[in-house]
This record gives C-alpha cells, sequence and structure tokens, in this order.
C-alpha cells in the first residue's frame, strides 16, 4: 500500500522499535524514528510533518496525553495497550493487534488515510471569503444564496441545499461552516450515494472490533469526526430508508451507537445535507421520510443553475482563472466573442462543467488568448448568416478569405508599405476578387499565411475607414466586438 505521509514511531524500547521499522519499511512507508524524548519534541514542534504516530511504551507519558495534545494527528497504539485501555477520541485510529497481521495493518494505515483526508480544512479568516468569491454574480438567485448563508452560519440551524449537480451545493455548505462559530472544528463530508448502504451505518457512526466480517478493529465514524463541528450529507437523497431511520433519531436525539455497541456517544455536530433530488416527490413516492424531511428542512437554500444565469459567466470565468493561477502560476485569457459563445451554452454540467472548460483550455492555451473558434466544438456558437443560418467564427473567416484578392495574397510579402485604397467601394472589389488556391511545392504554413491574411485586410479595412473600427467591421463582415479582439491579439494600430 501507498501510505502518503510521514509516519513517527515513540516506542522507549529498542527492540521493540525495530520490529515496528521493520513492518513499516517492508510496507515502503516513509518514517522516523530515535529516542523517545526527541521524538515528542519533534511531535510539539510548529513545524511537524506527521501523518501517523505508531506508539508503543511511552515511558512515563500516557496515552490520553498524546491524543488529547495532538487532537489532528491519527494514533495506532501497539499491541501491548488493550482497547478499552485507551481513550475513545476521534484520533484513536486503533491497535496493531500482537500478531502483526499484515491485512490488520493496512486496513489500519486506509482509517489513517481517511482520517487525513477529512482533517484538510483550512483554518482561516479568509477562507470564507474565498468560498464566497465563488459564488460570484449579479443576479438576484445568487445574491439571494449569500445572503442566505451569512443569515443562518451564525445559528445551529440544520441547513438542506437544493440544486443540480456541479451547482456548488458543497461549496455553500463550506461557505456555511467558514461562517459559523464552528469554523475552528472539523468540516467532514460524505456522498451519501458513493457508499454502499451496508456500509453506510459504519461510515457514519463507527464501528466495535468484531461487529462484522472484516472488523479487525474498531473504527471512529464521521460524526465522531466532526463532534464540535459540521457534518456535510452530500446526496442526502440517496440514502436507504433504513438508515433514514437512524439519521433521524441522531438529529431528534443528539446521540448514536457505533456499529456492533450499546453505549452511546453524544454528538455536538452541526448537520449540512444536500441533494440534486426532489425530496418532496420522493416522498409521494414512499422512498424518502417525510419526518426526516422536516428535520433537515430547517433552512433550505437553492443553488440556481447556470444557465439561469449566464451574465454571471464572466465573473466565473475570472475568478475560476486567478484561482488557477494562484495555485499553478498559469492562466489563459477568454476574448470577448469566446465569453458571448460560452453564455450561449446550457451548461447541464453547471459551475463544475465550466471550471473543467477553464482547466482544459489553460492546459491546451497556457498563458495564451482563447478566442471562439479555440472552444471545443460543443462550445462554439456563432453568428447569423444572411440567410438567418447560425455559422461558427471559424466558417466566417473561411467565407471571408475565400474569395479574397490574388493581390491581397502578394500583399502579405508587403504588409508593412502603404496600400492605395481610394475608398470602401474599392477595397470591396477587392475581396471579392478570386484568390488563387494552388499549393507550392515546397508547402506552405497555412497558419501563418491565414494569419498574416487577416492581418492585412484588417489593416486595408482600418486604413480605408480612417481608424473607424465599426465600419472596419461592416466591410470585413464581422461583428465589432470581434475585431477589436484581433486588433488587440495582432496588436494592429487603428491609427496607422
Amino acid at each position: 500500500m501507498d501510505f502518503k505521509g510521514n509516519i513517527l514511531i515513540l516506542e522507549a524500547d529498542e527492540a521493540s522499535r525495530k520490529q515496528i521499522e521493520t513492518i513499516v519499511g517492508f510496507l515502503g512507508c516513509e518514517w522516523q524514528s530515535g529516542d523517545l524524548e526527541d521524538c515528542l519534541s519533534y511531535l510539539s514542534s510548529d513545524d511537524v510533518n506527521v501523518s501517523l504516530v505508531i506508539a508503543g511504551n511511552l515511558g512515563s507519558h500516557t496515552p490520553q496525553e498524546l491524543l488529547e495534545n495532538n487532537k489532528t494527528t491519527p494514533f495506532i497504539f501497539s499491541g501491548i495497550y488493550k482497547e478499552e485501555e485507551l481513550p475513545k477520541t476521534p484520533n484513536m485510529i486503533g491497535i496493531l493487534g500482537q500478531d502483526g497481521t499484515y491485512e490488520g495493518f493496512l486496513q489500519l494505515l486506509r482509517f489513517c488515510q481517511s482520517f487525513n483526508s477529512m482533517r484538510k480544512n483550512v483554518k482561516s479568516s479568509n477562507n470564507a471569503q474565498t468560498l464566497l468569491k465563488l459564488l460570484v454574480g449579479k443576479g438576484n438567485a445568487i445574491q439571494e444564496v449569500r445572503h442566505l448563508i451569512e443569515q443562518v452560519a451564525p445559528t445551529d440551524a440544520n441547513v438542506l441545499i437544493l440544486g443540480e449537480s456541479g451547482t456548488g451545493k458543497e461549496v455553500v455548505a463550506r461557505a456555511v461552516h467558514e461562517l459559523s462559530k464552528r469554523r475552528d472544528m472539523p468540516f467532514v463530508p460524505i456522498n451519501c450515494g458513493a457508499i454502499p448502504g451496508e456500509l453506510l451505518e459504519s461510515e457514519l457512526f463507527g464501528h466495535e472490533k468484531g461487529a462484522f466480517t472484516g472488523a479487525f478493529s474498531s473504527r471512529t465514524g464521521r460524526f465522531e469526526l466532526a463532534e464540535g463541528g459540521t457534518i456535510f450529507l452530500d446526496e442526502i437523497g440517496d440514502m436507504p430508508l433504513q438508515m433514514q431511520v437512524k439519521l433521524l433519531r441522531v438529529l431528534q436525539e443528539r446521540v448514536f451507537e457505533r456499529v456492533g455497541s450499546n453505549k452511546q456517544i453524544k454528538a455536538n455536530v452541526r448537520v449540512i445535507a444536500a441533494t440534486h433530488r426532489n425530496l418532496e416527490e420522493m416522498i409521494r413516492d414512499g422512498k424518502f421520510r417525510e419526518d426526516l424531511f422536516y428535520r433537515l428542512n430547517v433552512f433550505p437554500i437553492q443553488t440556481p443553475p447556470l444557465r439561469e444565469r449566464t451574465d454571471d459567466i464572466p465573473l466565473l470565468l475570472q475568478e475560476l482563472i486567478n484561482r488557477y493561477v494562484r495555485d499553478h502560476g498559469v492562466g489563459v485569457r477568454f476574448t470577448h466573442g469566446a465569453i458571448e459563445s460560452l453564455m450561449q451554452h446550457h451548461w447541464s454540467g453547471n459551475v463544475r462543467e465550466l471550471s473543467n472548460l477553464v482547466e482544459r483550455m489553460i492546459i491546451i492555451h497556457p498563458n495564451e488568448i482563447v478566442d471562439a473558434k479555440d472552444l471545443p466544438e460543443k462550445y462554439q456558437y456563432g453568428v447569423k448568416d444572411e440567410s438567418g443560418n447560425a455559422i461558427s467564427e471559424r466558417d466566417a473567416l473561411l467565407d471571408l478569405f475565400a474569395d479574397v484578392a490574388s493581390s491581397s495574397a502578394s500583399s502579405s510579402d508587403e504588409s508593412d508599405s502603404d496600400i492605395d485604397v481610394e475608398s470602401e467601394d474599392n477595397l470591396n472589389d477587392e475581396l471579392n476578387t478570386p484568390f488563387s488556391n494552388v499549393l507550392p511545392k515546397e508547402g506552405v504554413n497555412l497558419k501563418d499565411m491565414v494569419a498574416q491574411i487577416e492581418i492585412d485586410m484588417i489593416k486595408q479595412a482600418l486604413e480605408a475607414c480612417d481608424g473607424v473600427v465599426a465600419r472596419a467591421a461592416d466591410i470585413l463582415q464581422m461583428r465589432r466586438t470581434t475585431l477589436v479582439e484581433k486588433i488587440k491579439k495582432y496588436g494592429i494600430s487603428t491609427k496607422d
């Protein structure tokens, strides 16, 4: 197993320490060990980088002391301890049995990775504002979402987030958490639809050793991991009915039991749920409990689909690009024509689909300008031709140069020379002269040739119109905004 992170071994007995080192080394994990006091000092330092602690003989120190002082670090204890002797804290993952079974240790490592992945929360006052930036927009719907988040966050009320997939339901949930008084405690998400029904109870509430086949040790559930913080139940509509009953009890009584145990554990947890399903319709069909719905639906928030707020796409694009630049140091720029094209798309995948597109464009065109013709074909929405048929910008360019004058080909070699154009009519005559499409024997760089012809035509049009872009756009039969972007792209002066 490829365990991600650094393992610290705390063992006063040298022989036992060597045995643990052998096991960890065999699995190919990175580890540190040595004198017990030195290792304890390292664990308590500010710049500590420890993903797991395996603890054995601790000398004068106690497991309780270590677990309480390192709440965000998972611990596995050696077989010298009995489970009932150890505190039932979320970071106490389990005991490495005296038999040292390979499968048992692998399962403990998996639990540690799960613990670490759920604990990766940024604890900063700026985090909430960063999350809210992903809810940018000027429309009433998204402004209402922001207002509702700020209203409910300071309370402990249960929140139900409704909306299509990809509309940012988890972003809303995290923003509620980060703006609440629980911000310094864990935010623990779980996708109820991604976990088989028979395993969901164990994931939520944990289990005791031997509770079922494969339960080699006891395990902390998500509710325990979220103690004092927030648990986010994503896709609550996919939760089986039998689990809905058990969740209802937790919401009503604020207690739960691990699988295989009858000991009640108190739950000081805020519950935020989300779904893309119509829960009221599911209630009528007998697929969702009405009493659970009203327990969850204390404060509903509806996230609007992107197709209903397309005016927000330019702002969203800029925020997504800025975030990518911060994380990876590379970005991209969309032309006005590209943005207009994107604003006509249906966006069935909502903001998630837009985010994926931005990342794809940055990979393909790093730090470049992306025009409508550079977008994937499904995102290309063009202008209308004279007959009213939709054509892409690429087709418009091909049509423009299909009738370019043969003299314009030679003008590519004289692009810096003065061109004698008496009027716009003369220029139109030049543009409508047949163009030689014979391929030279030595070949041709088609991209450069087309770009050069495009530059020449734009320069001629601007010169004929005394630099008036709107009139030049009419001559070139393209939108003014498209021509402006091309002028910027090629660095053409409008005052030659």
